[in-house]
């Protein structure tokens, strides 16, 4: 952004605290690029000492613990199936973390903006936690709720709360539903607060620098903000598995337990299924065989399981077509 603009910017949002900061660490942010270090160190000095006069940031877990909750990681990368673009795009950010270092040295940005796009079920959610845990890094996740509130102002503090705790906590930063405060500023159904945490929320994704990665996740693609799409490094679509994708996950879940049939001949049933109802279909029918008392997984078990998917699936669709 043009410097004239940022200044433009920074005068509009006298008054309000969570914009100015924002703006304020745009310039920051680029006196750094410009490699003036000393400026930037004055800067964020002056800008610090403002903030803990107006309203002090308390480090976590005083301001956070109401937002983010911690998770620990239970899945690892063979828990997940992804294509192999998508297989290439982790592969690839992992490297850049892991050489982070050098690769600032040079001057050069790494990417830490993600955002996850595709449909429910499809593996978004677990690979933020596949990827914190192949980081090494601790995964804390928004709490919606929490960050939306009905107080007039209240949400927009929240959001800076939330990325001042990504900027200073080495950690994945998972917000999960992300439509819910990125909609688009022209839907005329969402009143003027909502557009105002839009601005912000632009303004916060742009300057920050965690020390990490900050994980936006979306089934509803459509509805976000065009501009924001420009604020993330990278954008990861996530689609529904294919046959290939679902007979591997199949073998998978069956991998440890005793059949009486090849689950894989089933694979057709479940062709427009997503991996979180492929997986709820295949544990439904490893359990049938415990509960009744057998050793082997029978084909009825799986049957009568994709039969009950298919009914919760009806049902879904039916509140959808309200």
């Amino acid at each position: 952004m043009a410097r004239g603009e940022l200044i433009k910017k920074l005068f509009a949002s006298r008054g309000r605290d969570d914009e100015f900061r924002a703006v304020a660490e745009l310039i920051i942010g680029e006196e750094e690029r410009k490699g003036n270090a000393a400026l930037a160190r004055s800067l964020r000095k002056v800008l610090d000492a403002k903030s803990e006069a107006l309203a002090p940031l308390i480090p976590f877990p005083d301001p956070a613990s109401d937002l983010v909750e911690r998770i620990e990681p239970s899945r690892v990368a063979a828990d997940v199936i992804l294509s192999r673009e998508n297989v290439s795009i982790f592969k690839g950010l992992l490297e850049e973390f892991r050489r982070s270092e050098d690769i600032l040295r040079k001057g050069l940005p790494v990417r830490s903006r993600l955002l996850f796009c595709g449909p429910p079920g499809t593996g978004k959610t677990l690979s933020a936690e596949v990827f914190a845990a192949e980081l090494k890094l601790p995964l804390f996740v928004v709490k919606l709720d929490r960050l939306i509130s009905s107080y007039l102002g209240e949400t927009a503090g929240n959001v800076r709360k939330v990325f001042e705790f990504a900027r200073t906590q080495p950690c994945v930063l998972f917000l999960d539903e992300f439509d819910a405060v990125a909609r688009a500023r022209d839907d005329t159904s969402e009143h003027s607060e909502l557009r105002r945490v839009v601005n912000s929320l632009l303004l916060f994704i742009e300057r920050i620098k965690p020390n990490g990665f900050m994980i936006a996740a979306t089934n509803l693609e459509s509805v976000l903000d065009e501009a924001v799409y420009r604020r993330f490094d990278e954008v990861v679509w996530f689609d529904l598995p294919t046959k290939a994708q679902i007979t591997q996950y199949v073998k998978r879940k069956f991998r440890n337990v005793q059949a009486s049939f090849d689950p894989t001949t089933l694979v057709d049933t479940m062709a427009d299924y997503s991996l979180a109802e492929i997986e709820r279909a295949c544990v439904q029918a490893i359990k049938a065989p415990i509960i009744a008392r057998r050793e082997k997984v029978d084909e009825t078990d799986l049957r009568a399981a994709i039969k009950d998917m298919n009914r919760r699936r009806k049902g879904m669709a039916r509140l959808k077509s309200k």
